[in-house]
């Protein structure tokens, strides 16, 4: 195997540990499966793990030295990310009393290419990969791509289970509420401010 054992263990376990830490990714997929149900919160987990993937990818051709050398490319692609979790909240928080008009909060569909993009939108994703991964590479045994697919794909599998799990049990507690309409409002009204805060506190991180 073209990787060091011992930093394959370790690596397993500060991801573990990382994971199970709520962070925005874990929210943003709390929020889909309260919504829309277990397979929305299942499927903005694999919106959420396509855009690790491709951050994994462009993280091992050096995209972070762009943000290194022109940190205005870093700032615009921060900002528009946390404009599209905003926008995303403030249409939840209008929408909030249309129980009737949409009995299913949010589709499969959406809740994969709103985990896609939010993701993707997120700079910081991108930075902490090249900051994270190469700490368990070892260049001496050569297959530097093949280390990273590596654990690329421990990261990925990682993030179904923990980010995955928590997206089905919420779903499961949202299709519970939705069947009250009081109760739906007051959840889309969370998970709209959820949202929101998630794009206020992406734009206020330097």
């Amino acid at each position: 195997m073209p990787i060091d054992a011992h930093l394959l263990a370790v690596f397993f376990v500060t991801s573990i540990i990382a994971m199970v830490i709520p962070g925005p990714d874990m929210l943003f997929v709390l929020g889909c499966g309260m919504r829309g149900g277990p397979r929305a919160g299942l499927l903005a987990t694999a919106g959420v793990a396509t855009s690790e993937a491709l951050h994994i990818a462009v993280a091992a051709a050096g995209l972070a030295a762009l943000f290194a050398a022109v940190p205005v490319a870093f700032t615009v692609v921060r900002v528009a990310g946390a404009a599209y979790l905003i926008y995303l909240g403030v249409q939840t928080l209008r929408h909030r009393r249309d129980v009737d008009a949409a009995p299913d909060g949010v589709s499969g569909r959406r809740a994969y290419l709103n985990g896609l993009l939010t993701n993707l939108l997120n700079p910081k994703m991108v930075t902490f990969t090249v900051a994270f991964l190469p700490q368990f590479i070892d260049p001496g045994l050569g297959h530097v791509w093949a280390q990273f697919a590596i654990l690329g794909a421990i990261l990925i599998a990682l993030e179904f289970l923990v980010d995955g799990t928590v997206g089905v049990l919420a779903g499961r507690i949202g299709d519970w509420l939705r069947r009250r309409h009081t109760a739906r409002r007051r959840l889309n009204a969370t998970v709209g401010t959820l949202f929101i805060g998630l794009g206020v506190r992406l734009a206020a991180e330097r």
